[in-house]
């Protein structure tokens, strides 16, 4: 299987090999952002920042008292340096004229012609850390011209937005508009960070916008004045996912989730305002932002459904998941679930119209006689129609769903993830539960992703509080440690239903993942 784009836990770096992330950028001299937050970022990824630096800036709380310009010369021997270095990604930070554009676009053009260049993330720094405006008329046009074109993301706040785009930014839409407007600038892809925005008091919300996708990534504000150096760690810890080998989207995610962690662990010095403050790889939910494709108002949150009910079973009982076999036919419900299944869900490929709905009506009546939880796959409407106990929806149909109909209707929701980009999307619905995988290769379904092992099943049992279903290549050998890893359900599909006595296999299944129960 191909090294995935959309992986669920990123390979990990070892103690003696970690990628190299190059870091053009300024000094601060009060320690707040530039360089200082860009390593500290760096080695919270575990990969090896390469620091090469464009000032020396003299600066405190009260303001940028001298900018103090590395000479051409000196940036290019900087760089130079790294020539024939095995450099994963480039993050470019602030520049301090035009002339170190200049160097800095023949350094990456030389790089190019490699068949790994290295991806590029831009954050255009048009003001200071300390709020004074830099060089910015002498240095828009240079950017535009010949940085953007080599970059992977460009990651401009709102102020920065409008001083490329040349028009003021009063709304989302306007922000969708600015995002459109760079992109048309040759990158590959931007994020417009919104936590500038005047009118969104209550949220942060940024906006992702490449030549594949767009989506909104939204979190709850932080009141705090000790936002030092966020953009500068949100480019960095962009640029570190992606030398660990994560997609863009997947690396915007872990970017927003770094910034929110990075606001809680934020401190002050003496009464200066002080630099949000990163610890480690973010793994926990609290940070993780809600991803949807809809246009957020300034009235409300992205997300204004509240959480689907729990995966108690229909009698009120309190119990994990358990077992989760997933079959296409009720008939299969009236095989296993005599032997104290209690979850189950029925995907059924092979039928359509009347014989399709007549036989969701079987399983949920079969369901309904062992007190079992039984979710439909995709079928939402018949779901509803046969009063299902839940549905579960691949990501793919997330946006065929009716979301609000099957939370009005009272039914569980379970969504498939696969990665931090599909995470954020699921989070925005509070599902009852979500399956992670493919913990293991499994032919059951041709995937794009990574399988990563217990391991990486419990970096999402330690990072999301929701049930958490294992899905993919499991069998007995390696339930236990899944269980160990924190599942809540073991998903199982052809381990049983291909198994020589069906009914025996779901029976040893069931007593290895009980005697961790």
């Amino acid at each position: 299987m191909r090294s995935s784009p959309l992986s669920t836990k990123a390979p990990e770096a070892s103690s003696k090999t970690r990628p190299n992330l190059l870091i053009i950028a300024g000094n601060d001299s009060n320690g707040m952002a530039g360089i200082a937050r860009d390593i500290q970022t760096a080695q919270a990824f575990k990969v090896h920042a390469k620091p090469v630096i464009t000032a020396c800036t003299g600066q405190n709380s009260s303001g940028l008292h001298s900018l103090n310009a590395s000479t051409k010369d000196t940036l290019a021997n900087q760089l130079l340096a790294h020539t024939d270095d095995n450099i994963a990604v480039i993050k470019i930070g602030m520049i301090a004229n035009a002339e170190q554009v200049d160097c800095i676009e023949a350094y990456v053009q030389t790089l190019s012609s490699r068949s790994s260049a290295p991806k590029i993330v831009l954050d255009p720094v048009l003001a200071a850390s300390s709020g004074e405006t830099l060089n910015t008329a002498d240095l828009v046009n240079p950017l535009k011209d010949q940085l953007f074109k080599l970059c992977t993301l460009i990651t401009p706040n709102i102020n920065e937005a409008e001083a490329l785009c040349g028009f003021t930014i009063k709304s989302k839409e306007d922000m969708q508009r600015a995002a459109q407007t760079v992109l048309a600038l040759g990158t590959h892809a931007v994020l417009i960070k919104g936590g500038h925005f005047p009118l969104e008091k209550e949220h942060s919300e940024d906006y992702f916008h490449s030549k594949e996708q767009s989506f909104w990534l939204s979190s709850e504000r932080v009141e705090t004045n000790n936002t030092r150096g966020s953009g500068c760690t949100l480019a960095t810890s962009i640029a570190g996912a992606l030398a660990l080998g994560y997609s863009i989207e997947d690396a915007v995610v872990i970017g927003k989730m770094t910034i929110n962690q990075g606001i809680r662990h934020a401190y002050r010095l003496d009464t200066q305002a002080g630099p949000i403050n990163v610890q480690h790889f973010p793994n926990a939910q609290q940070d993780l932002p809600k991803l949807t494709y809809d246009l957020p108002t300034n009235k409300k949150p992205i997300n204004t459904s509240s959480a689907f009910p729990p995966t108690t079973r229909p009698s009120g009982e309190t119990c994990p998941l358990g077992l989760y076999p997933v079959v296409d036919s009720a008939n299969w419900l009236n095989r296993i679930l005599p032997l104290g299944i209690t979850t189950a869900q029925l995907r059924v490929k092979d039928l359509q119209g009347d014989a399709l709905a007549e036989e969701i009506r079987q399983a949920v009546k079969v369901a309904a006689q062992y007190d079992c939880r039984l979710f439909i796959n995709d079928y939402w409407e018949l779901a509803i129609e046969s009063g299902a106990y839940g549905v579960h929806l691949g990501q793919e149909d997330l946006h065929l769903a009716d979301i609000g109909a099957i939370h009005a209707a009272g039914l569980r929701l379970g969504l498939s993830t696969h990665c931090h980009y599909e995470a954020a999307r699921a989070h925005n619905y509070q599902p009852s539960y979500i399956a992670v995988g493919p913990v293991f290769h499994t032919d059951t379904k041709k995937m794009p992703w990574v399988p990563r092992g217990p391991e990486g099943f419990a970096y999402w049992s330690q990072t999301l509080d929701y049930p958490l279903v294992a899905i993919g290549g499991i069998n007995q050998d390696r339930i236990s440690a899944l269980m160990n890893a924190g599942a809540d359900g073991i998903a199982m599909i052809t381990a049983i239903t291909l198994a020589e006595n069906p009914e025996q296999t779901a029976a040893q299944f069931m007593h290895t993942i009980n005697t961790h129960s």
